[in-house]
């Protein structure tokens, strides 16, 4: 038997076995100096888009280390799914990191276990309301929702971009980066199509990038059919996104077009 000591920091999964462990290691890390940044950056001011939230202070970074060992550790999705009621923002990142990660194993969905999978998805989708920022939405969405959908109807991603509260729609546009990775871009146009007249800049930016990302990662003449039937359309953020990979020729001439309103 190994009876060597173990290394400063060293933490054994199988003493950290519980979803209050974490959220407790979480709030041992806060830093008010911090939570004042990110409350600023995550607009929790009045007005703001993230008003109302809590942030004490851990950036996604040092997140990610403490959630590490919590990945594997079979934590019951059932305090998972409590934990995201939870009022602090980081202890929601956190859970939905843990929940992203477990739902893909290490970027390889198609080796997680079905039956858990197809359980964190619908955990995510009844806990919409807890998902409530881009950051919250731009970790979890693609592996919880697009990577599992990949061989599924896509309705889910169809009913969230007709909701009136502005993160589901990220979600059914920022899931399609899951699908875009495996090859499927229709929906990522499809879902675009339908949000050039929507007033948010935050939903202008996720269909933008998710097109980008089509066009980069599978076809870039799809991209430019989409961009001729759309482009004067688009909302400039969302085109300026979009094109932002194409050759400069090409971005000058979509920025060219008269613009006009969608009807």
């Amino acid at each position: 038997m190994d009876h060597r000591p173990e290394p400063p920091g060293h933490r054994r999964v199988a003493d950290l076995s519980t979803v209050d462990d974490l959220l407790k290691e979480i709030d041992a890390a806060a830093d008010p100096a911090v939570a004042e940044v990110l409350s600023r950056y995550f607009q929790l001011k009045p007005g703001g888009y993230g008003e109302g939230d809590q942030m004490i202070g851990v950036k996604l970074s040092t997140l990610r280390g403490i959630i590490k060992p919590y990945i594997r550790a079979g934590l019951e999705l059932a305090s998972l799914e409590a934990a995201l009621h939870s009022p602090v923002h980081e202890h929601r990142l956190a859970i939905l990191c843990v929940l992203a990660d477990r739902a893909t194993l290490a970027g390889k969905p198609r080796t997680a276990n079905p039956s858990e999978r197809a359980a964190i998805h619908e955990l995510y989708v009844r806990n919409t309301a807890s998902i409530n920022n881009w950051d919250l939405v731009d970790c979890s969405a693609p592996q919880i929702v697009g990577a599992y959908l990949a061989d599924k109807p896509r309705d889910t991603l169809y009913t969230l971009i007709a909701s009136p509260n502005l993160w589901e729609r990220r979600i059914a546009l920022v899931a399609t980066y899951g699908l875009i990775t495996l090859g499927q871009t229709a929906d990522i146009y499809a879902l675009a199509a339908l949000v050039l007249d929507d007033r948010e800049d935050l939903i202008h930016k996720a269909a933008g990038w998710m097109l980008r990302e089509a066009g980069k990662r599978v076809d870039e003449p799809d991209l430019l059919t989409f961009l001729n039937n759309h482009a004067p359309a688009m909302p400039r953020t969302m085109l300026r996104y979009a094109i932002e990979r194409l050759p400069p020729k090409t971005r000058s001439h979509y920025l060219a077009l008269p613009r006009t309103l969608h009807p």
